[in-house]
């Protein structure tokens, strides 16, 4: 491999230190090409046999165009996201061999562009027919689910079936519906909570682990050869289904609410058929603005999930049971909460064990592997003994922003502390704040080992897709920068979501609803120009120190005034110099730069700064300083605009209202 870990840096072979930037490639890559499985397509759902996910995340005739492109925008680090089914969509142990051998010919693409990447075995709510993406049809049918009866019995909500505009986000409230909860409960903690569910005799536990680790483990053993592959991450976003819940009756621990939102308890009713008077949300601020929950009766009509001879699993545990009038009654709301008296801590007692056996699997064929490992949103990794070879890969993404597709620069909320942000400098302290609890979290379970936040970034459909009218993004590379100045702040490695080649203005990554990719043919005017298609370029392609002849020690851009500043502290044995890149667009009147001490040279074709230190024993600094004035400071009535227009987002904001009708306002 061309890269190495020592503590919290990556390194390369001539020992510098390494700052990783780059994107997911591709949001479009959680569904195959064959049939079309856009969420956006009724019937993408209907053929389950004949599936390939060759064209993913494009055609091989593309890859030339794309990785440069990437390359020429300083994001050379790729999370390439690979789903399961994707590998062995045909049945337990038959892997798709032919999609095998494309994605080996896209990653020896990236090699010959010198693009290094690590894979992302995907998935969102387990699975395409729970309303996500990740996992086979056939982990449902072991468990004896029917996925036609998804949708009518409430145990997952699916855009392709969804009546009228499928709002944003629903998708990831089927993290809290009975079918992804169900599979990930069996997935980690069958063993424990239903441990006379078998196949074959094996626990599905162990069932379902084995196969989904020696899917990957069999495209290690394809690809090992490969040096720009440098490792694998666990699982995208695991989730603890109803493992930890304290008690069923309560929906106290899910994170995202909109539309229909059963509780546990109800979830079980409703599998087996039993209408339920549950909670509706018209926004995913439901709990927080006033007025804006109400109750919704949901009836299966007597419709349950389980296929005929299979019986329904949690009520074989004793969970529920029917009363005499026929009505569903909750026997154990607590559990999944407690096993012999003892907390269940889902992190420590399930996801940790698996993670190991992961990466045991893919280290028995790919020993110098990098591992990935990535915990539930927000939260901290498991804690490990041996943390050789692992790496912490969490994400962010501001909610507001998310949940709404509305940003102001000048005001959002912290969902976290439950208090609102005013002020520009309020916003950056606190993504740095959050953000920063990373390393907080990789030092107390995981020690001095490498930080990469996986996955953040803004829907560019932001405030009623305005700038695909305009073409003006200039308001998201504002909300973006706030993300980058953080990751410079705490000096991450990121790959940013994401980069899909297919994206277009009316469906966006063609996936749920979502449109986060920083490229879309849709903006693409000029197909000669490298940076054509690009979104909000003005903020993602930035300057940063890609090659560090020692340890890195601050870095900070700013691009109104265009001025972008590095430091370090050198190390003796390294002889190579240091590189930062400089993008053209950046400084396209060019720029100046100063130094510490020693020497430098512009490299304007390769937007590269290299800089040879002395061995004087200070923090060497480098500055690149725009030729390009910085604009005037802000007039007294600019600033009342800045409040009026706070005041607007804040009142549209706790409106609730979504609706096309207020975009002109």
């Amino acid at each position: 491999m061309r890269l190495k870990a020592e503590g919290r840096w990556f390194k390369d072979e001539h020992g510098r230190a390494l700052i990783l930037r780059g994107v997911n490639l591709s949001g479009a890559s959680k569904f195959p090409t064959t049939p079309n499985g856009a969420t956006h397509l009724p019937d993408s759902l209907k053929e389950r046999e004949n599936i390939s996910f060759i064209g993913r995340p494009f055609p091989p005739e593309e890859a030339d165009e794309h990785f440069a492109r990437l390359k020429f925008w300083g994001l050379d680090f790729l999370r390439f996201v690979v789903t399961w089914e994707a590998l062995e969509h045909a049945g337990p142990g038959q892997y798709d061999e032919d999609f095998i051998d494309y994605l080996e010919a896209i990653l020896e693409k990236a090699y010959e562009h010198d693009i290094n990447l690590f894979i992302d075995p995907h998935q969102d709510v387990w699975s395409r027919f729970s309303g996500g993406d990740g996992a086979p049809l056939w982990t449902f049918d072991l468990v004896g689910l029917d996925v036609d009866t998804f949708q009518q019995t409430g145990a997952a909500v699916l855009h392709q079936y969804y009546e009228g505009d499928y709002p944003n986000m629903t998708w990831a409230t089927n993290y809290n519906k009975f079918a992804s909860m169900t599979m990930f409960t069996l997935f980690f903690g069958g063993n424990a909570f239903a441990p006379d569910l078998t196949h074959n005799g094996e626990s599905i536990q162990d069932v379902l682990q084995t196969h989904y680790c020696n899917a990957f483990a069999h495209l290690a053993e394809r690809i090992k050869h490969l040096p720009n592959v440098i490792g694998f991450g666990t699982m995208n976003e695991p989730h603890n289904g109803f493992i930890g819940v304290p008690d069923l009756r309560e929906d106290g621990h899910v994170l995202v609410k909109v539309g229909v939102s059963p509780t546990p308890a109800q979830a079980m009713f409703l599998a087996s058929g039993f209408a339920q008077e549950v909670a509706n949300y018209k926004t995913p601020l439901g709990d927080i603005l006033p007025g804006q929950i109400e109750p919704i009766t949901v009836d299966p009509n007597g419709m349950t999930v389980w296929k005929e001879g299979a019986t329904d699993i949690w009520r074989g545990q004793g969970i529920w049971d029917v009363k005499s009038d026929g009505t569903p009654r909750l026997r154990r709301p607590a559990h999944f909460a407690r096993i012999n008296g003892k907390k269940v801590d889902f992190t420590e007692g399930y996801l940790r064990p698996f993670t190991e056996k992961f990466r045991d699997a893919i280290h028995a064929v790919m020993p110098d592997a990098y591992i990935f490992v990535e915990a539930e949103p927000f939260e901290p990794p498991p804690t490990y003994e041996d943390t050789h070879k692992l790496v912490f890969a969490p994400h962010f993404y501001e909610g507001i922003t998310l949940f709404t597709k509305r940003f102001n620069k000048h005001a959002t909320f912290d969902l976290e502390r439950f208090r609102p942000l005013i002020g520009a400098t309020s916003i950056e302290n606190y993504m740095e704040r959050r953000i920063g609890k990373f390393r907080e979290f990789a030092d107390q379970n995981m020690g001095d080992v490498p930080v990469l936040i996986g996955e953040f970034g803004i829907p560019f459909d932001l405030n009623y897709k305005y700038a695909y009218e305009t073409g003006d993004f200039a308001l998201h590379a504002i909300a973006l920068h706030n993300y980058y100045q953080a990751m410079d702040d705490h000096l991450f490695h990121y790959t940013q979501w994401n980069y899909t080649p297919d994206n277009t203005n009316e469906h966006g990554d063609l996936w749920n609803r979502e449109d986060l990719s920083i490229f879309s043919r849709d903006q693409q005017t000029d197909p000669s120009d490298i940076n054509s298609g690009g979104r909000a370029l003005s903020a993602v392609v930035r300057p940063y120190a890609k090659k560090v002849a020692g340890e890195p020690l601050n870095m900070r851009f700013d691009p109104v005034k265009g001025i972008f500043t590095f430091s370090f502290r050198h190390d003796a044995d390294i002889t190579e110099p240091t590189e930062i890149f400089v993008p053209n667009s950046q400084f396209p009147a060019g720029y100046r730069v100063e130094v510490s001490d020693g020497e430098y040279e512009i490299d304007r074709d390769a937007q590269m700064v290299i800089y040879r230190h002395t061995e004087k024993d200070i923090p060497h600094m480098v500055r690149v300083i725009s030729n390009t004035p910085p604009p005037p400071e802000l007039t007294p009535y600019g600033k009342m605009a800045i409040i009026a227009g706070v005041v607007l987002f804040v009142l549209l904001l706790l409106s609730g209202d979504n609706k096309k009708k207020d975009k002109k306002s």
